[in-house]
């Protein structure tokens, strides 16, 4: 298992705690000698129900990253374009510089969390489609549902890129529900976030992992805790999960190395 790794220094010459520009949830974000290139270090800190509950877990910053730079290779080679570059060390990764769209999506293949909560459907229906949902980057009003016409009058993005992001989230979701099946995972839902690099291209941003998908282990049945290999395991204090993340890890490097 990779242990936690200091910042490379390398890579941000003179840097100073005070050079980051901004510091997430999840992750911090340097700038590098580019200014076209970031500099992105995943921390071990986990958050959940907007930030009012707060841990940590031994060693995520690694495995997220890890799990998150795969996928995005994985995308790339499929003509999905992100804003990966490389990872040069476990808990960083090195990123186009994008202005992100203040949108999460969403897309749901299972009922589950706040889909069951406010439509009253079971936990673990199957959808008929896939649904892709958007919501609010605020988390001051608590990252509200957007409807489409909704996004358009607060000018959060415009119809193509709306259009552009349903696409290429139903894409993902086709290439991520048979890599994690792969991986005998099933992808219940998961949160994608998008941005606009230097020539207003739109990529794919942020992190594909545990933290941002629900992932159910196939062979754990309808057991509704043991099966659970993503961050409900800490919301919902199940306990082991470092080694749930672990797990997926583990799997998700024996399904890129069989191909």
């Amino acid at each position: 298992m990779h242990t936690s790794q200091p910042l490379n220094l390398n890579l941000l010459p003179a840097m100073t705690a005070q050079t980051k520009l901004y510091e997430g949830k999840a992750k911090i974000i340097y700038p590098t000698d580019n200014p076209e290139i970031l500099l992105a270090v995943f921390k071990d800190d986990a958050t959940a129900f907007n930030a009012q509950k707060r841990g940590s877990i031994q060693n995520k910053g690694n495995i997220n990253n890890i799990i998150s730079s795969k996928i995005f290779q994985q995308l790339e080679a499929r003509g999905v374009k992100t804003h990966f570059i490389e990872s040069p060390a476990p808990n960083q990764m090195r990123i186009k510089a994008v202005k992100i769209l203040p949108l999460e999506v969403v897309v749901r293949n299972i009922a589950a969390g706040s889909l069951c909560q406010q439509t009253g459907l079971p936990l673990g229906t199957v959808l008929k489609m896939p649904l892709v949902e958007f919501y609010y980057k605020n988390d001051q009003l608590g990252d509200p549902l957007l409807t489409r016409d909704r996004i358009l009058l607060m000018e959060l993005a415009t119809p193509e890129q709306v259009d552009s992001i349903i696409h290429l989230a139903l894409q993902i979701n086709e290439f991520l529900k048979e890599f994690f099946q792969g991986c005998g995972i099933t992808l219940v839902d998961f949160k994608l976030e998008f941005g606009l690099d230097s020539q207003q291209q739109l990529l794919l941003a942020d992190e594909i992992s545990p933290d941002t998908c629900r992932l159910w282990d196939v062979s754990a049945g309808d057991d509704p805790n043991r099966r659970v290999l993503d961050k409900d395991r800490f919301r919902r204090d199940l306990g082991n999960v470092e080694d749930a993340y672990q797990e997926v890890l583990t799997r998700v490097l024996a399904a890129v190395e069989k191909g």
